[in-house]
């Protein structure tokens, strides 16, 4: 079976889908959350530059369409802290 590849919303960056983040606006309540739910999806590379520029740039929330709460990007932030160094290194 082939492996499925997404993109990053920042970078652009073609990855597979288990190496990036997902970010989902659940349907139909509208809500974004972090991986788990149906709906809209983007995902994003697990790295600070990505990470910074798609919360400067609202990337998150023009790609699923729904705004992004601060909540959201305070998660992603702690669950980048705790990743090993050599996993945080940019593209």
């Amino acid at each position: 079976m082939k492996p499925n590849f997404r993109r990053c919303v920042s970078c652009r960056a073609i990855a597979p889908k288990e190496a990036l983040w997902r970010v989902v606006r659940v349907y139909p309540s509208r809500t974004v959350q972090l991986d788990k739910g149906m709906g809209r999806s983007a995902y994003l590379c697990p790295n600070a530059n990505c990470l910074k520029a798609a919360q400067k740039k609202n990337r998150l929330g023009r790609a699923l369409r729904a705004p992004v709460h601060e909540s959201v990007y305070e998660q992603l932030w702690q669950r980048l802290d705790t990743m090993p160094t050599e996993s945080k290194k940019s593209p």
